[in-house]
Formats: structure tokens, sequence, C-alpha cells
């Protein structure tokens, strides 16, 4: 099999030079995710590469048409079809190329900064890659383009480069809420059934276990859905909704806190404040007291 890097027909390709990484690297504003190298490879017949040693970047890619492969270490190849976005982690060995018989159109950018480790996280759950809709690439390839041009033309320009920091990360906590969107509906309508739950209820004391009863799911299983889909425990979020309704009493009503705190379900009037504290950042009273609207 012939192997190539790159050199393919109307591929798109722009490396920033090493002095303007090094400026988005300390510059306030483009630290914390900034592209070093970009490009574009329609049907990449042969295209392969080898990185023992890993890449000193994140690299991303997304799969537009045809089929392809990645392969990190100690992983299994992930099979690249049209309309699916994968990433490499820096660091990590791989290789991956495109198809023999159904070569690959990718577009693809590497990154770094302080913050793409983040966004890592965020996409880590939906491993090994995210298959994306007609209308969710539109919007992937309108931002890349945005990206690659303003590179392109542009690359001198610190507000135009700034721009492009802003527009890569927006694209990941895309693909990142694509992903999300596309969970599976049953643990979504979970999620609702248990907060409607937790609405009509916000005078009373819940449990998990009485959550899971009404649900008809596990006890264990509730709490996995809900730290993976609000990142709280379902009796965290509980008492986040009760507080988020007390600032509603404290901001409608001339109920005292007391009042306030006993119409939501709390016997002891210090212990609703000092979570009013915990949960909001201030005490029920400096809340109300500030200026709104």
């Amino acid at each position: 099999m012939d192997k190539k890097d790159a050199g393919f027909e109307r591929e798109k390709l722009y490396v920033l030079p090493a002095y303007i990484v090094d400026e988005l690297k300390s510059h306030a504003l483009t630290r914390d995710g900034h592209i070093t190298d970009i490009g574009y490879f329609p049907q990449a017949r042969h295209h392969f590469r080898e990185r023992p040693q890993g890449c000193n970047s994140h690299i991303f890619i997304y799969c537009a048409s045809g089929r392809g492969w990645i392969q990190m270490r100690d992983q299994g190849v992930i099979s690249m079809t049209e309309q699916s976005f994968a990433y490499i982690p820096m660091d990590v060995p791989h290789a991956y190329g495109a198809d023999e018989n159904d070569p690959w159109t990718i577009y693809w950018f590497h990154l770094r900064g302080e913050q793409i480790g983040e966004f890592i996280a965020l996409l880590e759950p939906f491993k090994p890659c995210i298959s994306l809709l007609p209308g969710d690439e539109a919007k992937l390839l309108e931002l890349f383009h945005q990206c690659y041009d303003l590179l392109v033309d542009k690359p001198y320009s610190v507000i135009h480069q700034v721009q492009v920091s802003q527009s890569i990360r927006y694209l990941l906590s895309f693909v990142a809420s694509v992903a999300v969107r596309k969970q599976d509906s049953k643990t979504q309508r979970y999620i609702d059934k248990a907060t409607r739950y937790m609405s009509e209820h916000l005078e009373s004391t819940i449990t998990v276990e009485e959550l899971s009863r009404h649900i008809q799911i596990s006890k264990q299983h509730l709490n996995f859905i809900f730290k993976q889909s609000t990142s709280y425990s379902p009796i965290d979020y509980f008492l986040r909704m009760k507080m988020q309704r007390a600032g509603q009493l404290l901001d409608l009503t001339s109920d005292s806190i007391k009042e306030i705190a006993a119409a939501l379900g709390f016997q002891d009037p210090y212990y609703f404040s000092r979570l009013f504290k915990k949960i909001i950042g201030c005490s029920p009273t400096s809340y109300r007291n500030q200026l709104k609207g």
C-alpha cells in the first residue's frame, strides 16, 4: 500500500509559524486554546500518518465522506465513516489513514492551550467518535472555514487570532452539545420525570429511594445518569432547585426568611440560610437587598 502524509488534489493546508504560536501561547485571550495547524484533504487516497511518540498538539479530525481509521496506543482501531468526528489527545502515540477502497475526505486541526484538555473531557464520554447529522455538519464546516480563512488571510492580526481562538472553542462545544443531544432518549426521559417530580415537591423533603421508586430505576442508575447529565447528584440538584425558588420568593414577596424556609420544607431557618449562602453565594438578606433588573 502506498502511503503519504499530504499532497492531495484541491487540498488546503496551513501551519502557523512558530513565533506566532509562541505569541498565541502567551496572549491572555488565546493561550487557553489556539490552532497550530489546520487543513482539508479531499478524497485523500493513500493518506497515512504515524507518530510513535505522539504529537505536541491535540488532533481533531472530521470525516465528511469516505472511510478511514485511527489507531491509538493500547486501543482498538477506530473506524471513521462519513460525518464522524474524533480526536487524538496530545502525546498519545498513534497512526491514522484513509481506507484503501473508499478514501476519506477530512477536515482537521491541531490545538494547544490550557483549556483544550477540558474540552476533551467533555467529549470523552462519547468516544471513540461522534456522528453528526447534515444540519450539524453545515454548522461545523461553517466554523472550520471561518477559522481557516481568517488564519490564511490575517495571520498577523491579534483581533482575528482572538476570533479564531473563540470560534474553534465554540466548534468543540458545539460538537459536545450534539453528542449530548444524541444521548439515549430514555435517559433524558428519566431526567425529565425526576425533575418534574422535584418541582412538584419543593415544599417537601425527598430521598433518592423515593425518586428511584417514582421513576422505576435503581438508585445507582439514577445517581449515574444525574451525575452524567447535570454534574450533580439527584439530591444536590433538588436542593439547588429549592434555592432557586427561594430566590424567586425573596424577590417577589415580602415573606420573612423564616416563612420562605418553611415554605420550602426547612424547619430550621438558620440551616436554610447557611445552605442558601453556600449555593447562591450570599445570605438571603444580602440577596434580597441587591438591586435587580
